[in-house]
């Protein structure tokens, strides 16, 4: 996965619509809703969720590695780069979300990541503490 936080996935801006993605991937192999009201489009290897007014929430993809700039990480070793270089990240659900990256992953479960939206971090922030994110 290529990343610039906040702002693109492998050369997908965060600006996306809804339009924009099945224009440039063709119509999704499944469309759902997922349990906290996003609808998700999935391609098999990456998965896009929308809000219902068409904003971008987050994206979904297999990373064997996270390449951020000119560094690039193992998915192996991401847990620890994240720990070691976001004071900032924390647990969520199973998740460890990275503020400083834009990311949340299940560490234990190899090798897909999520690259969230800025506002969705404190969304991420929130589990647990409300019903709904």
């Amino acid at each position: 996965m290529h990343l610039q936080p906040y702002e693109s996935v492998n050369g997908v801006p965060l600006t996306a619509t809804r339009g924009d993605i099945i224009r440039a991937h063709g119509q999704p192999r499944s469309e759902s809703r997922n349990s906290v009201g996003l609808t998700s489009l999935d391609y098999g290897d990456v998965v896009y969720r929308f809000q219902d007014s068409g904003r971008l929430e987050e994206v979904t993809a297999r990373a064997e590695a996270l390449h951020l700039g000119t560094v690039a990480v193992p998915f192996r070793d991401l847990a620890a780069f994240v720990q070691s270089s976001d004071s900032r990240a924390f647990d969520r659900a199973g998740f460890l979300v990275s503020p400083r990256y834009g990311i949340a992953f299940v560490p234990g479960e190899p090798c897909w990541v999520t690259a969230l939206a800025r506002h969705c971090v404190e969304e991420w922030k929130s589990i647990g503490r409300c019903q709904s994110r």
